[in-house]
């Protein structure tokens, strides 16, 4: 008897011992977390998608609440909700650019060739697997829609040449159609850049253009036509430099062959230069013919 009343004590003390040392623990490293973070992230729409360039809602209310960012920076809110967190901090609600998602590519259906049939697990990283996807253009889409089911926000479509078309008033640049692309194609960017290489060609250009009647084939008109060292030839592709983009307007896509370089109207979406070929076919290339 005596023994389990030893032990009972020795255990109580320990206890309390423990319970001592975890409180004087917690004093010394307690760290202090500003209750408006929780307001603030209760005023987000949750999303986690990252396109403020946080890792997530709650580090954006965190960057929020310590004057690093604005509640403008979240792409996903609407007016309201910014305007409250703006009001709830004590702040000005700031703006930043609209970015979107971008696909540089045009090429589908009914002017891309396809040289071989792809049968399998349906979508596009799948259909890579199998020698490219069988797309005469290598760097093309693919068109199996990954990109479009992979949406949260429902702004990617696929349009009647199995190419994505991209809602810019729902895309919210979150980037998960950049990370499962096979080909690479999309990338975010700022709504205000324009003007737009709709292309990813890694071929010579009368190569590129026997697989793709809209494809760049680097014949350097867009170059001659821009500001200064605002459009270069890389790797038979046109590249836009964006830092000189408040100097760009339409001017370099007018004479683009090709209309492999795009300009994208607010409301409207892309446009051609006058003088792109006129392609009025509507119905997919066969398979394997040229």
């Amino acid at each position: 008897m005596t023994a389990f009343v030893t032990a009972g004590i020795v255990m109580g003390v320990l206890g309390i011992a423990l319970s001592a040392i975890l409180a004087l623990a917690n004093s010394r490293f307690y760290v202090y977390e500003d209750p408006r973070i929780d307001k603030v992230e209760d005023l987000l729409p949750g999303a986690n998608c990252g396109a403020c360039g946080q890792a997530g809602c709650r580090a954006f209310a965190e960057a929020c609440v310590g004057d690093v960012a604005a509640p403008g920076g979240c792409t996903v809110s609407d007016a309201e909700g910014i305007k409250s967190i703006a009001k709830l901090l004590g702040v000005a609600a700031g703006a930043q650019i609209k970015r979107v998602a971008r696909l540089a590519c045009a090429g589908g259906s009914h002017v891309a060739k396809q040289r071989a049939q792809y049968e399998g697990l349906e979508g596009c990283r799948a259909a890579n697997l199998v020698s490219g996807g069988g797309k005469g253009c290598v760097w093309g889409c693919l068109g199996l829609g990954d990109c479009a089911r992979v949406c949260d926000f429902d702004a990617i479509t696929m349009d009647e040449h199995g190419l994505p078309v991209v809602d810019e008033n729902l895309c919210t640049a979150c980037g998960d159609c950049v990370d499962i692309c096979p080909k690479g194609l999309f990338s975010i960017h700022q709504q205000d850049h324009r003007l737009w290489i709709a292309c990813k060609n890694i071929a010579e250009g009368d190569e590129a253009e026997a697989e793709c009647e809209v494809a760049c084939t680097a014949c350097g008109r867009c170059v001659m036509d821009a500001p200064a060292n605002a459009i270069r030839l890389e790797n038979n592709l046109a590249v836009i430099d964006y830092t000189k983009n408040k100097r760009l307007d339409k001017t370099p896509m007018e004479r683009c062959p090709t209309g492999a370089i795009i300009w994208y109207e607010k409301n409207k979406g892309p446009v051609k230069g006058k003088a792109a070929k006129k392609i009025t076919r509507k119905s997919s290339l066969p398979v394997g013919v040229d």
